[in-house]
């Protein structure tokens, strides 16, 4: 099965040529086998520039030896003229062969300047699966390379005779996907569901992935303020595979186990990914101590040894990219500053909201700082439902802009019953949550799109001692830890998590339960900010009675 490139295209709604495209990339993913990769535009960040990857180019298909079909996909009524194939839009009408051609000789002048010429090979291929041609000789495209209407089942066979797997690799090849990456301005995303999910990809349209690594200054101390969605997980990805590509070492460390396992199987190899406390016990390891993680105190004198112990050249590191900088103590600072060699680059990335923990943020003397304040993940409704709910509690939170074009996700928020429930019956923010599972199923979410958050620590959480919710197993983590330090989980279909665990990643839908609050304070809008910007496309809000109550009455009337 080929890759398609964004991957998350099956999750997004589309209407017109974009379901049409849709259907396209289904038969090209069905139809090309591993190796080969499709890139698209049918992509809900792409709206500005319609659903095209490279001007009239639906799809650039890359095959394993690195050749490069660019693919114009028409539907609907074409009109052959003397002077070729022209599609009509509005008052007016495009020719085909003109605009394809175009669009050929724009992308091979990038890749003259990016590979050198005669290194690489590009083919054309237009598509109309609505239409028949007549005269294939006056369409003023390559009869070869025109897939009509009573060819289109056959289209990925045709893309794989004109460009077969086992013919030699090209020399662009092993940098081709990283030129047309960059050209489409899409880097990683973290997507929910650790060690399970594939990578899901975005385009940051400006943001933090793009122009951040383009700034020079030495010593190279850059701190990113960044808010949730806005690509600061995005961009360590990128800085770690440019560093990968100048054969610098890299080290990325984060707070939460649960991310630096999904960043590890993000990472280019050669990369070390941990949490603060894992490298610390690397370091311990390396120096003969072995951590009881079954006793009191473990992880305060992990962080206590590190800080104490002499670092070998083997940990040191050309780049250093800490992620979720709000959870870092002061202390840390100076302990990971003895990982750097000469000249080295280090990245901060943090995001004061999601700084649950109540810790000060620790003091970084003269690094520079680059804030932004947009989220290009969530979607819009769901912004403007924190900016009216916690807004007003924490205003920096009314201050973010939504980048994401995507809007009318609809905000679900339910209440659970509160009364005493009868002898075997279950609590009534369990049955609530069921129904919000179901809910979810019912708007075609799989199982695995879905994630359940607890508003409180996993410690308090009424679900943290269940296996199962209904028919839904649930996934989570059992609070213990092999030898080696590694998190134990039960197996399950739908992912339990808690807010503190999750911060960093994100889910296609989001179900925030146990949300109860006395009083709508600081902490609380926090943990509310944090579990609602983890949904991708839809958020449900699962609160006890007088949050339901505070929540509705925040929110604008729609």
């Amino acid at each position: 099965m080929a890759r398609i490139v964004p991957d998350d295209w099956q999750h997004l709604e589309a209407t017109g040529a974009a379901a049409r495209e849709r259907e396209t990339l289904a038969t090209l993913a069905r139809g090309l086998p591993n190796g080969y990769t499709v890139y698209h535009g049918v992509h809900w960040t792409r709206l500005s520039e319609g659903f095209s990857v490279f001007g009239e180019a639906d799809f650039v298909i890359v095959s394993p030896a690195g050749r490069v079909m660019i693919v114009e996909q028409k539907t609907g009524f074409l009109r052959e003229t003397p002077s070729g194939l022209v599609k009509a839009y509005m008052q007016t009408e495009r020719n085909v062969a003109i605009a394809l051609a175009r669009t050929v000789e724009g992308l091979h002048r990038r890749f003259t300047a990016a590979f050198g010429a005669g290194t690489y090979v590009l083919e054309a291929l237009f598509y109309c699966p609505d239409h028949i041609v007549r005269e294939p000789a006056i369409a003023g495209v390559n009869p070869a390379r025109i897939v009509d209407a009573t060819r289109k089942a056959q289209l990925a066979a045709i893309v794989l005779q004109a460009m077969p797997a086992d013919e030699p690799r090209l020399p662009c090849a092993a940098k081709i996907h990283h030129f047309l990456a960059d050209e489409l301005s899409l880097t990683p995303d973290t997507s929910a569901l650790v060690g399970a999910a594939g990578t899901l990809v975005t385009r940051l349209a400006g943001g933090l992935a793009t122009w951040a690594r383009r700034l020079e200054f030495a010593p190279f101390r850059l701190r990113v303020i960044g808010t949730a969605g806005s690509g600061k997980t995005q961009l360590a990805v990128q800085v770690m595979k440019d560093a990968v590509a100048r054969s610098a070492r890299t080290l990325y460390v984060c707070f939460n186990r649960p991310l630096a396992d999904h960043i590890a199987k993000l990472a280019p190899p050669g990369v070390k990914v941990a949490t603060y406390h894992q490298l610390c016990d690397w370091v311990a390891r390396d120096g003969g101590h072995v951590p009881d993680f079954d006793g009191p105190g473990v992880f305060d004198d992990l962080a206590r040894r590190f800080g104490e112990t002499p670092i070998d050249e083997r940990w040191r590191f050309d780049v250093l990219i800490v992620d979720e900088g709000q959870d870092f103590q002061q202390a840390w600072v100076g302990a990971l500053e003895r990982l750097l060699r000469p000249g080295a680059a280090w990245w901060w990335l943090e995001d004061p909201l999601q700084n649950l923990y109540v810790r000060e943020p620790v003091a970084l003397s003269g690094w520079t700082v680059l804030r932004e304040n947009t989220n290009y993940r969530s979607p819009r409704d769901i912004l403007a439902f924190l900016r009216d709910v916690a807004g007003p509690t924490v205003p920096a939170i009314a201050q973010l802009a939504a980048g994401s074009p995507f809007d009318g996700s609809d905000v679900t928020v339910a209440s659970w019953d509160e009364r005493e429930p009868e002898a075997g019956a279950e609590p009534g923010v369990v049955a609530a949550t069921k129904r919000a599972i179901t809910q979810a199923l019912s708007l075609g979410f799989r199982k695995q799109d879905i994630v359940l958050l607890s508003f409180r620590g996993r410690g308090h959480s009424l679900f943290t001692t269940l296996d199962q919710l209904g028919p839904h197993r649930l996934r989570h983590f059992t609070g213990q830890y092999d030898l080696f330090g590694n998190p134990q989980y039960r197996e399950g279909d739908v992912l339990l998590d808690s807010i503190y665990r999750f911060k960093g990643q994100s889910a296609p839908c989001a179900i925030l339960t146990e949300v109860d609050f006395e009083a709508f304070d600081e902490r609380a809008a926090r943990k509310l900010f944090v579990g609602a910007t983890r949904a991708a496309m839809k958020l449900i809000v699962v609160a006890s009675p007088r949050a339901a109550r505070f929540i509705e009455g925040q929110r604008a009337p729609q």
